[in-house]
């Protein structure tokens, strides 16, 4: 996800099948030994890209904004949410004492404003996503060309990505995670001044306060330019 062409930041597997295999040994046996150029350096770091984003001062303070902007949009849902939910208690409490119709018609009551309040979060949910996603995608672009540089100054020959659930990392050392060292490099590399201390800091802001949807929020990732 962040390798280019111009440095080795994807790391290449070459598998052979059992006849291909043989065919290649009897092939070399012909052939003259070739020199053995020795063992290659490889050095490998470490990266969170979605920490870095959010962690650098430029996407503090975009995360801040899009807090800030749907900040009513989630006091909205959390007042819908809480009317619903008490609707549903006074119902439970009180239904045994309800003629029929009465009851069907606070169960319709409720039955609505439980789709209206499913409409009201998918639509703030898409809504937020698309404008976190923007905002990944416009620092994550400068982000790569950091990572780049950087990565060629410091003699990387590969970064991993450990944000995305299918890069194959397991464990790492301490001493190869760079998401800070890269953190610092854009905030020189994109001057920006500090957020105030009570930014939000390293983490993204929630969507809604009310969630009835059972589906987790995924995660955004930055594009390649």
């Amino acid at each position: 996800m962040l390798g280019t062409s111009k440095t080795h930041i994807l790391a290449l597997a070459l598998a052979m099948s059992p006849p291909f295999a043989a065919a290649s040994m009897a092939q070399g046996a012909a052939a003259a030994p070739a020199a053995n150029p020795g063992p290659v350096s490889t050095k490998i770091g470490i990266v969170n890209i979605q920490d870095a984003i959010v962690g650098t001062n430029e996407g503090k303070k975009e995360f801040d904004a899009l807090q800030a902007k749907f900040s009513p949009k989630q006091t909205e849902l959390k007042a819908l949410n809480d009317e619903v939910d008490n609707l549903k208690k006074q119902f439970q409490a009180q239904q045994n004492a309800l003629s029929d119709e009465e009851r069907a018609s606070r169960a319709k009551t409720i039955e609505a404003k439980q789709k209206t309040l499913q409409r009201s979060y998918d639509d703030a949910q898409t809504e937020f996503q698309q404008a976190e996603q923007e905002v990944v995608n416009r620092i994550g672009a400068k982000m790569l060309t950091v990572l780049e540089k950087y990565a060629k100054a410091n003699g990387y020959s590969v970064v991993l990505d450990v944000s995305n659930p299918q890069t194959p990392v397991l464990w790492a050392n301490q001493g190869t995670i760079i998401t800070k060292e890269l953190v610092d490099a854009y905030n020189t590399a994109n001057p920006s001044a500090a957020p105030s201390a009570k930014s939000t800091g390293t983490t993204r802001p929630a969507t809604t306060a009310a969630r009835p949807a059972t589906s987790a929020t995924p995660s955004a990732t930055p594009k390649k330019p």
